[in-house]
C-alpha cells in the first residue's frame, strides 16, 4: 500500500518534518503527531562567545526572520548593560521590525499559502507553487513579490543589507535613516497598501466560500499570548507587557514584565520530536497550550492603533465566536494581512518622525548585570532571548524560546483535526490532496522549524499512516 509522491519544488514548509497518523480498529484516526526531526543545538554553541557578538550570531538562526533575532538579542544586551536606549534608536528598531513583519507575512501568504487558496488543494502539485500562481494570476503574484520587496527595502535601507544586517547592537543601533531613503520609502507605500487591500478582499471572499477549511484547520480552544502596549493594551510588535487570554476572551495574565517569563511559562519535551512545547504553568502541560503570532496578537489586543487596521480588526472579530475570539488556525492567513496593513500604516507615521534622522542612536554601557532577557514580537510570534554572562561579558548560558515552538501543541492538534476530518480508513492509501491539506494546516502557522530547533539541510515532509496494531499501512514522502 506504500506510495511515493515527489513534488518539485520542495514542500512549502521550512525545515524537516514528519507526520504520523494513527488509526483505530475501525480505521478512524485516533491520534496524529507532528514530528520535527532536526537538531543542531544553536544555544549550546553560543556558549563562550562575547555578548557583543550575539546579535550577529543569533540572526544567523534564520534567513527569513534574522531581524527578529537581531532585535531580541540587542534588547537582551540592553538589559545586561542596564541602559535606556535613545528614543531615536527605539523608533528605528521599530521601523525595521515593521519592515520585517511586512516581508515575512508577504512571503507566507503570497508565496507559500496562496497557491493552495488560488489553485486548489487538489491541483497538480507541479503547478501548485509560486510559478503556477504567476502563470494563472500574474497581477496578484507580482503584487505579492513587490510587497515583500518593500519590507526588505525597509530593512536594507536601515541596516545596509536585506538579510543579517549588522545594525542593531546593545545600546541602540549603528546609524539613523537618511533623508533620501526616507523619501524613497514614502514613495513606495501607496503600492504596498493597494496590494494588501486587494489581498484582504480576496481572502474574505475565500473564507466565506470555504467554511470547511475554516472549521477544520486547527479550530479549537487554546490560550493566546503576546505583547500589548503598556498604554491601553493595543497591538504591539516590539515592546510592552505580556498578556494571556483564553478562548472566551478572559484575561489570565496582564501587565506582566516579559523578562520574567520563566515564572509563568514552562517547556515540555516529548521523545518523538526535537521541538519543545512551551505551556502556561498554572494550567500545566498540555492543558496550558497557547498560541502566539498574528492570530494571537489580534485576539489579545484592545485595538490595532491605526484607523484602517482597526476597521479590519472589527471585521476579523465578527468571524469569531460569541466573545469575538477567532479560534481557527486557518485564520492566521487573515490575521497576517491585517498585520501587514497595520505595519504599513505605522511605517507611514514613523517616516514623518524627525527622530529617525537624529544622530543620537546609541547609549554606551558595560556589563552591569549577569543575566538579561530580550523579548520582541517576531512575525510568527513572541520571541524570547535569555542570556547569562560572566563579569567579562562572555556567554555562559543561552535559552531561545521561538514562536514556532510555542505553537507546537496547537500544530499537533491541527494535524489531528484535519486527519480526523478527511481520513477514513487506509484502503485507498493517502491521496495527494489529503497530504497537502495536512501540510497546509501546518503551513497556516508559518512554522520556521530551523529557527525552532536550529538545523540545516533539505526540507522533506513524511506522512505515515499507522494501523491499530502498529503496522505502517502507507507512507508518503515529499522530497
Amino acid at each position: 500500500m506504500t506510495q511515493r509522491i515527489v513534488i518539485d519544488p520542495v514542500t512549502r514548509i521550512e525545515g524537516h518534518a514528519k507526520i504520523s497518523i494513527y488509526l483505530d480498529d475501525a480505521g478512524e484516526v485516533s491520534d496524529a503527531r507532528f514530528h520535527v526531526v532536526e537538531f543542531r543545538g544553536f544555544e549550546k554553541f553560543c556558549e563562550g562567545r562575547p555578548l557583543g557578538e550575539m546579535a550577529g550570531i543569533t540572526a544567523r538562526v534564520c534567513g527569513i526572520c534574522p531581524v527578529s533575532h537581531l532585535l531580541a538579542s540587542a534588547k537582551t544586551g540592553d538589559d545586561i548593560f542596564a541602559v535606556s536606549i535613545p528614543p531615536a534608536a527605539e523608533k528605528l528598531r521599530r521601523l525595521m521590525n515593521l519592515g520585517q513583519i511586512v516581508q515575512s507575512h508577504a512571503l507566507s501568504f503570497f508565496h507559500l499559502s496562496s497557491p493552495d487558496l488560488l489553485l486548489g488543494y487538489d491541483s497538480d502539485p507541479a503547478q501548485r507553487n509560486v510559478f503556477g500562481l504567476i502563470a494563472r494570476y500574474p497581477d496578484l503574484a507580482r503584487g505579492g513579490i513587490r510587497l515583500r520587496q518593500f519590507g526588505q527595502e525597509v530593512i536594507e535601507l536601515l541596516g545596509g543589507r536585506k538579510i543579517h544586517p549588522a545594525w542593531a547592537v546593545p545600546g541602540g543601533v549603528r546609524e539613523p535613516l537618511t533623508p533620501a531613503n526616507r523619501d524613497y520609502l514614502r514613495g513606495r507605500l501607496p503600492e504596498a497598501l493597494d496590494t494588501v487591500k486587494r489581498a484582504l478582499a480576496f481572502f474574505k471572499r475565500y473564507a466565506d466560500e470555504h467554511s470547511d477549511e475554516v472549521a477544520h484547520f486547527g479550530n479549537f480552544p487554546t490560550l493566546f499570548m503576546g505583547l500589548v502596549s503598556k498604554d491601553g493594551g493595543r497591538w504591539e510588535h516590539y515592546d510592552g507587557w505580556l498578556r494571556i487570554t483564553d478562548s472566551d476572551g478572559n484575561v489570565l495574565v496582564d501587565g506582566f514584565d516579559p523578562r520574567h517569563y520563566a515564572q509563568i511559562l514552562g517547556e515540555a519535551v516529548e521523545p518523538w520530536s526535537y521541538l519543545k512545547s512551551p505551556y502556561y504553568k498554572p494550567l500545566g502541560y498540555p492543558d496550558g497550550a497557547y498560541r502566539v503570532g498574528p492570530l494571537a496578537r489580534l485576539n489579545i489586543c484592545s485595538g490595532m492603533g491605526t484607523p484602517q487596521a482597526d476597521a479590519e480588526l472589527a471585521e476579523f472579530r465578527q468571524r469569531g465566536n460569541a466573545h469575538g475570539v477567532v479560534t481557527s488556525s486557518f485564520m492566521y492567513h487573515y490575521a497576517r494581512l491585517v498585520e501587514i496593513l497595520a505595519a504599513l500604516e505605522r511605517i507611514a507615521l514613523l517616516l514623518d518622525d524627525p527622530d529617525l534622522l537624529s544622530p543620537r542612536v546609541r547609549a554606551s554601557g558595560g556589563i552591569n548585570k549577569l543575566h538579561g532577557v530580550g523579548v520582541s514580537e517576531a512575525p510568527r510570534g513572541t520571541l524570547f532571548h535569555d542570556y547569562e554572562v560572566d563579569e567579562h561579558g562572555m556567554i555562559r548560558r543561552v535559552n531561545l524560546i521561538i514562536a514556532t515552538g510555542q505553537n507546537n501543541i496547537a500544530m499537533n492538534r491541527t494535524v489531528k483535526q484535519i486527519a480526523q476530518h478527511w481520513i477514513h480508513g487506509a484502503a485507498a492509501g493517502i491521496p495527494e490532496g489529503l497530504l497537502n491539506r495536512v501540510e497546509a494546516g501546518i503551513r497556516a502557522f508559518d512554522p520556521c522549524l530551523s529557527c525552532s530547533t536550529h538545523a540545516i539541510g533539505q526540507m522533506p515532509m513524511i506522512v505515515t499512516l499507522i494501523g491499530s496494531d502498529g503496522t505502517v499501512l502507507a507512507e508518503v514522502k515529499r522530497e
